[in-house]
């Protein structure tokens, strides 16, 4: 590994009010939106975590949450440092801290990654399901106002 990609230099730690921008920047730059102004990621009602390596923002996640339950979200890791942890560590981070506030189990939406998150302990519900035990998020919100959310997959592990 080269030091550009060497994790050893990897820190995870949660988002500040400064980090939004950053979050809208790796958001962007994977692909999960292709316009600013259309990114619904925000610090009111969720938690995020960013991820840097060699003391660059390398990734982030979210956690939306809701009454008992969580919805991971913006799972975002540079292409450049994919296939080597990053995502992972990311999702247990998200994961513990859904735990410890005591939720009972998390959701995310998810067409492309299934198989990572099968190996997580996510299985695939139906997305009324989701939407039915997070409907005041963020992510939920914007999917039923702008339509795309009954296309897409949805995903739940109990906690």
């Amino acid at each position: 590994m080269t030091q550009d990609t060497d994790l050893h230099h990897l820190s995870i730690r949660q988002a500040g009010p400064g980090d939004l921008g950053t979050i809208h920047d790796l958001i962007l730059s994977v692909g999960l939106s292709s316009e600013r102004g259309n990114i619904t990621a925000t610090l009111e009602g969720c938690t995020y975590w960013i991820a840097d390596l060699n003391g660059a923002a390398a990734g982030c996640i979210g956690l939306e949450h809701g009454e008992g339950a969580s919805l991971l979200r913006s799972v975002s890791v540079l292409p450049s440092v994919r296939r080597r942890g990053l995502g992972r560590a990311l999702a247990m981070s998200a994961l513990t801290y859904a735990s410890l506030r005591g939720d009972t189990q998390t959701f995310l939406f998810s067409t492309g990654a299934g198989p990572f998150w099968s190996r997580l302990g996510f299985e695939e519900v139906p997305v009324a399901d989701l939407s039915a035990a997070l409907p005041g998020t963020p992510q939920v919100r914007s999917g039923e106002c702008r339509g795309w959310i009954h296309s897409e997959v949805a995903w739940r592990k109990a906690l």
